[in-house]
């Protein structure tokens, strides 16, 4: 078992299927975990159920998309835990069914805003703190269809084109400081365990290896869970 013994997890979206199971496996293995989301009755229940002392635990009802606040609250998990060593990025959403010609400019508003712009603010607030520490784990969840597009889903696959490109230029730019970062593509999220997709425990699996030391080198993949 992969012990995360004083290591610091950012968890966002910490309240959907995966977070919460994130949030539970992570730390089980002794990780502190600061988690992020955007419903406070969701997040309550949610450290109800972990029961972890308050020393281990921070957490934050916040928009992702409001850069400031996000800087804001990377320097209060900083100052609380004195680093910062993960992020499990799990917002997200999806829009489609339309032809791009149907596509309103709103929905590629709301999943540029859902997808590249919280990363692109989590990665400015978090990845200079990531590779201050000399060692640090960064993971999203993404979709199958994302290097080849079905149809009828450009604003969510564009969105999240980019920001899988983030991920991959975080990659590259932290390489030098054992810090990596990964993309987990998964086909459909099977939260109801009917074996239509990748369940959340199989997520989470992945995860874990990818923040074992025999993964150090595993950085900048997209890992097929589908």
């Amino acid at each position: 078992m992969t012990s995360l013994k004083d290591r610091v997890f950012v968890i966002t979206g910490a309240t959907g299927a995966t977070g919460q199971t994130a949030a539970r496996q992570f730390s089980a293995r002794g990780a502190s975990l600061a988690l992020l989301d955007n419903d406070q009755v969701k997040l309550d229940a949610l450290i109800k159920d972990l029961n972890l002392p308050e020393k281990r635990l921070f957490s934050k009802i916040i928009d992702l998309r409001d850069g400031a606040a996000v800087h804001s609250a990377a320097e209060a998990v900083t100052v609380k835990f004195g680093r910062v060593d993960g992020l499990i990025h799990l917002v997200g959403g999806w829009v489609g069914g339309k032809t791009l010609a149907d596509t309103p400019a709103s929905d590629f508003e709301s999943m540029l805003g859902q997808h590249a712009w919280t990363t692109f603010h989590l990665f400015r607030a978090l990845g200079p703190r990531l590779a201050a520490n000399k060692w640090g784990r960064v993971m999203i969840v993404s979709a199958s269809t994302v290097p080849n597009p079905p149809g009828k889903a450009a604003a969510y696959t564009a969105a999240k084109a980019a920001q899988e490109n983030l991920v991959l230029n975080l990659a590259a730019e932290l390489k030098e400081s054992n810090v990596t970062a990964n993309i987990i593509q998964v086909k459909a999220i099977d939260v109801k365990g009917e074996g239509k997709g990748t369940t959340p425990n199989e997520i989470v699996a992945s995860m874990l290896y990818l923040c074992s030391e025999e993964a150090g080198k595993v950085n900048g993949a997209r890992l097929p869970l589908y």
